[in-house]
């Protein structure tokens, strides 16, 4: 059954909604980081040739122009060429194949083979056209773009052989004269990062999800290049440790910004909100008064800010529904974790029973929001939670156990690939407590057992970033990606091994496990350095170099044997 409000009825719901939104403010640095763009406006136009001399001759009020010809001519018109002919004849062109175009705004370097076959070095066009280290835009009009990237650095305007993208651009280009300021959006927490740690490849999530390009593991250390993002938000949302964090908001403004929201809405209104995340271009420009009144459009740098932590508490806080917003604009990387995202959040909510509350529409929807809202309005009320968003995992977890609670109330497991949550198991017959696997954690998923040779393990903070089992020497570690519904065992301490610590035969002093000293006489017991005394593997390192000495005392020879 549908549930339709009469006019007066969502008359009253946008004023609210008005209100709250008035009254609620996301709170945002004052003082944001920010990184500069300098440029004096020299430009490289790119293209077929004939196209590419009609462009540069309608950007005499920019600063110095060059011309790479990289495509034939387009037309062989006469009237077309005697035009050509005439344009931009101050302008030279180069013919040489474009090997490379790195940079953004002001620091485009484009790199090119040498003309002669004996020359071996790229030649570096910006110094041999303008004499210049570097071109500080570039227009490019190939039939593709000469860049490879969804999202296309600052300063690099593809407009191929469009008319009309080239009037645009041509009108925006002197407005990129001189210097500028673009938020640094994310900040990167290499203390808690699981990309490599003690010489070994962990997660690489965030590497897989940047559609600008903007992020690399430079020396085994992930780095983001504050110039190439464009604040997609996806590392963000793959980073399963919270290393990498959006700064405009952060998450913990976001979530702070979505409980008042939530909360202020109910009250006033009586009735359960809808959140509607939407981008801050292209999905901002669709969202009207038009919108039924019980959906609270909540903006963002892109679609992906908002992660499933976020989604998940706005819905245990008190939303009924959640509605994302993706335009034909979207990246097909942010797309595709998205749909990856959504896909998973769904399969939470309905292995503990609940409505997949969760949803993904598009701009032709947007006129049909009331009628899919209207079945939301039909689903079990969520009774609001009173947790407070702390990291991001235990916020999501937070929120996932409070959801849970209102539903079946399960404590089973839901097992899925290639998630960042799950269990660590161990074979314990072969462990030897060396504790590497502990030593590489970084999130402390897996500790020791401090005066007592032992290994623990809590579920809640692994994230499976795969670490551990390749730090085990013995290879006794094995990894199960899932989503354990059971709160109290998932943070529970387990004791994976415990053993008594082995003590000196000499001195009675622990120094290692009872299994490591097992596996030394297993593995050089025979060697030829220990044959005459294997007992020598049972003492601690001091006793060990007494015990030494005075064998080479009663018999001096056996030193020079």
């Amino acid at each position: 059954m549908s549930i339709h409000l009469n006019s007066s009825e969502s008359a009253d719901l946008k004023q609210i909604r008005q209100q709250v939104l008035g009254q609620t403010q996301i709170l945002q640095n004052l003082i944001p980081p920010t990184v500069s763009y300098t440029t004096e406006g020299n430009v490289l136009v790119i293209g077929p040739e004939d196209l590419a001399r009609l462009a540069a001759d309608r950007l005499s009020n920019m600063g110095q122009v060059a011309i790479l010809a990289n495509e034939s001519i387009t037309s062989q018109d006469e009237a077309h060429l005697e035009k050509v002919m005439q344009s931009a004849e101050h302008i030279e062109s180069y013919y040489n194949k474009l090997i490379e175009i790195k940079g953004f705004l002001g620091q485009f370097q484009v790199k090119v083979e040498p003309e002669s076959a004996t020359e071996t070095s790229a030649i570096d066009l910006s110094l041999a056209a303008i004499r210049k280290a570097h071109f500080d835009l570039i227009l490019d009009l190939s039939i593709a773009p000469c860049i490879n990237l969804e999202m296309l650095p600052p300063g690099y305007f593809y407009v191929g052989q469009d008319q009309a993208k080239l009037d645009e651009a041509i009108e925006q280009l002197p407005s990129m004269i001189g210097e500028f300021d673009k938020p640094r959006y994310v900040k990167v927490n290499s203390e808690i990062c699981a990309h490599h740690r003690n010489g070994l490849d962990g997660c690489n999530r965030c590497l897989n999800f940047c559609p600008a390009d903007a992020i690399q593991s430079i020396d085994k250390v992930i780095e983001i290049d504050p110039y190439l993002c464009h604040g997609a938000g996806s590392c963000t949302n793959a980073c399963p440790t919270g290393a990498i964090a959006y700064d405009l908001p952060t998450p913990q403004a976001l979530h702070s910004y979505l409980h008042k929201l939530v909360g202020r809405f109910r009250e006033q209104a009586q009735t359960a909100p809808v959140i509607l995340f939407h981008d801050a271009a292209n999905g901002a420009a669709l969202i009207n008064e038009e919108l039924p009144g019980a959906i609270i459009p909540v903006e963002l740098e892109e679609i992906t800010v908002a992660s499933m932590d976020h989604w998940m508490s706005a819905l245990a806080w008190g939303a009924r529904q959640i509605l994302v917003l993706n335009t034909d604009a979207t990246a097909p990387t942010l797309t595709q974790m998205l749909n990856g995202e959504l896909k998973l959040a769904n399969d939470i909510l309905d292995e503990m029973g609940q409505p997949q509350r969760i949803s993904v529409v598009n701009q032709e929807q947007l006129n049909e929001l009331g009628d899919l809202i209207a079945t939301s309005a039909n689903w079990p009320v969520i009774v609001p939670g009173e947790f407070a968003p702390t990291t991001k995992r235990d916020t999501l977890y937070a929120a996932v156990d409070h959801l849970n609670e209102q539903a079946a109330s399960i404590d089973s497991c839901l097992t899925k690939s290639n998630i960042p949550f799950g269990k660590v198991s161990v074979n314990t017959e072969n462990c030897t407590l060396c504790l590497s696997c502990v030593s590489t954690c970084p999130t402390q998923a897996l500790t020791d057992g401090g005066d007592l040779p032992a290994l623990n393990f809590v579920e809640q903070d692994c994230v499976q970033c795969g670490l551990c089992e390749t730090a085990c020497p013995e290879k006794v570690i094995s990894l199960t990606p899932q989503i354990n519904f059971d709160k109290a065992a998932r943070q529970q301490r387990q004791t994976l091994k415990e053993e008594a610590p082995f003590e000196c035969i000499r001195c009675g002093t622990a120094f290692a496990t009872q299994s490591m000293v097992q596996r030394m006489l297993d593995v050089v017991g025979g060697h030829s350095a220990f044959s005459a005394n294997t007992e020598r593997l049972k003492m601690c390192g001091d006793c060990r170099v007494k015990d030494m000495f005075e064998d080479i005392l009663q018999d001096p020879e056996k030193q020079l044997r």
